[in-house]
């Protein structure tokens, strides 16, 4: 799923050729697209602000084709436009500032090279869950306690979606009640433990998280456009909006970059 999800991000061709490839990892977390991105033999570099780095250290030691940084996408400690790849999945939306972030990550782009992120967007049946009441509590803990809850959460809820997964009706009723996040409907073959595990990262995410912006596909594809990115590919699909584009081969087709401030 994983796989997938990056592939499709990336792009077919991109992906074919990503051998090599200097590639900016951005919010890399304990390495769960790291490990792609290095099987596919990119160079990459993996940013996070948390302390995910040490589990990504932990996971893939740092190497000739591994750097690890813990550094704020923001403030990121690197030279501009040395990157081949500037790749951001599930954070964005996480940030202050989402048109700031992409900004940030797009000075890190070479002349040529391709910017992919996604973002989540806009869902009414979100604001019908308990999970927004939820994180207005669980946002506020220190990060421990934050996921300490949510394994809680998960040990005690995610048993009942388990029963009640081949039942529709009981299903969307306890969607709504559960704030734990789950995908049975839509991976019914991963294992018992792969969903737990992606419950845990998910509901983690979309219960803890300080900040959660949500933009549509075309707010998407206007920043990007704002931004000088050509060749733009923008696509409602995984967790909200999926997208990517090119920095301009040479200098003069495009403006420079705009970069938005808070």
């Amino acid at each position: 799923m994983t796989r997938d999800r990056a592939r499709r991000c990336i792009g077919e061709k991109l992906w074919a050729e990503l051998s090599g490839k200097q590639v900016l990892e951005c919010g890399c977390g304990a390495g769960r697209f790291t490990e792609i991105l290095l099987a596919k033999g990119a160079d990459v570099t993996s940013i996070d602000l948390s302390d995910a780095v040490d589990a990504n250290q932990e996971n893939f030691p740092q190497s000739q084709t591994h750097r690890i940084a813990q550094a704020d996408i923001l403030r990121l400690p690197l030279a501009p436009q040395q990157f081949d790849v500037a790749f951001c999945l599930g954070v964005i939306q996480h940030t202050p500032n989402p048109e700031q972030t992409i900004a940030c990550l797009y000075e890190q782009v070479r002349p040529g090279g391709t910017l992919v992120v996604d973002h989540y967007t806009y869902d009414f049946s979100w604001f019908t869950k308990t999970a927004p009441l939820f994180r207005l509590y669980l946002k506020r803990l220190p990060p421990e306690e934050g996921i300490r809850w949510t394994e809680r959460l998960v040990n005690t809820l995610l048993p009942l979606h388990h029963m009640a997964r081949h039942f529709y009706p009981v299903h969307a009723l306890l969607s709504r009640l559960s704030p734990v996040l789950c995908y049975y409907h839509a991976f019914p073959d991963l294992s018992d433990e792969a969903h737990r595990e992606w419950a845990l990262l998910d509901t983690h995410d979309s219960l803890t998280a300080w900040y959660m912006h949500f933009r549509s596909r075309g707010q998407i594809r206007r920043t990007l456009e704002q931004l000088g990115l050509v060749e733009i590919w923008s696509k409602y699909g995984g967790n909200g909006v999926e997208a990517r584009g090119r920095r301009p081969p040479y200098r003069t087709a495009i403006g420079t970059a705009r970069v938005y401030r808070s």
